[in-house]
């Protein structure tokens, strides 16, 4: 490593150990007991405490050590002072002794764009189901999403009060992703990670049209790249508008780290989506991930589908 790391890779070490912080801040709403919860736009679509207080620290932490790079975070909260005690000031050293790629070696603060969804999964937050619950922070080039990092405050959780809580995982693209071991369903398998609590007629018959041998329905996007990745699913499909861009920078950043053509993350028609700081926040076309074989799902989805996903 040289003296002075890259203003990414400064990033990416900052992001790791502001997950890390976040994570602890939804560990210690949940512990409280009082979750604060208020509906956004529903019932399905609910805002925390943690929420709250997670994002506050993420962009406020972020925002005071690298002033010019934009960041986008889930909540629309009011403009105000941040308590002391939620900025983390730390750096992943693992990361800044890391050799920058090539490519991004040059990059500068305002070049980049920080997505950032501060509780995924806030639903099943609510309802107990801690393993679906991450902390994302994805990093954006060019419209491209190159780094992420993923926060699992609740990992180990059902292992009782002796577990030691909670595990992050990052990525670059160029450099890899770390922070798990990567497995695969086997070749012969489909299986297929999907919604739990935002379904519909055409969620359903998109994933039947992929002729799964099972199906794996769960909360939060990056609960789902997880499965991906760690071998219990061979696709995430959900073709619904939705997801946003903050739950999909950072999982597509670290699928894509995982390395190989065949690891991709797109809309329902196989069009990558993308990050830059002035798109709509929706991903309106759904969302289709896999690490192989992606034109075949690409190929299932019904024109039907299609043509609703066209028409919201």
């Amino acid at each position: 490593m040289s003296g002075n790391p890259a203003v990414v890779m400064r990033l990416v070490a900052s992001a790791y150990s502001v997950a890390e912080k976040a994570g602890a801040i939804v560990r210690k709403v949940l512990h409280s007991g009082d979750l604060g919860i208020v509906e956004k736009t529903g019932a399905n679509d609910l805002q925390t405490l943690a929420d709250r207080l997670a994002q506050k620290s993420i962009c406020a932490s972020l925002s005071r050590r690298f002033p010019k790079i934009t960041i986008i975070g889930e909540e629309d909260l009011p403009i105000e002072e941040v308590r002391e005690d939620l900025i983390e000031n730390g750096q992943a050293e693992d990361i800044l002794q890391r050799s920058c790629p090539e490519q991004y070696r040059a990059l500068k603060e305002e070049e980049l764009v920080v997505w950032v969804d501060p509780l995924d999964g806030t639903k099943e937050y609510t309802e107990g189901l801690l393993d679906n619950v991450t902390v994302l922070i994805g990093i954006a080039y060019g419209g491209r999403a190159i780094a992420g990092v993923i926060n699992q405050p609740f990992y180990n959780y059902q292992l009782g009060a002796e577990a030691d809580l909670g595990r992050t995982m990052w990525g670059m693209l160029g450099l890899g992703a770390f922070g798990f071991q990567l497995q695969e369903v086997p070749a012969d398998k489909r299986i297929v990670t999907t919604t739990r609590s935002h379904s519909n007629k055409t969620v359903t018959d998109c994933v039947n049209a992929m002729e799964p041998h099972e199906v794996i329905r769960v909360g939060g996007a990056g609960n789902k790249i997880i499965q991906l990745i760690e071998g219990k699913a061979s696709a995430y499909v959900f073709a619904s508008p939705g997801c946003k861009k903050w739950d999909t920078c950072a999982p597509e950043a670290i699928l894509h780290a995982v390395g190989g053509n065949n690891r991709k993350l797109t809309d329902m028609c196989g069009n990558a989506y993308c990050y830059n700081a002035d798109v709509k926040h929706m991903n309106s076309a759904g969302v289709l991930a896999t690490l192989r074989n992606h034109d075949y799902y690409v190929s299932r989805v019904p024109q039907s589908v299609l043509q609703a996903l066209k028409s919201d």
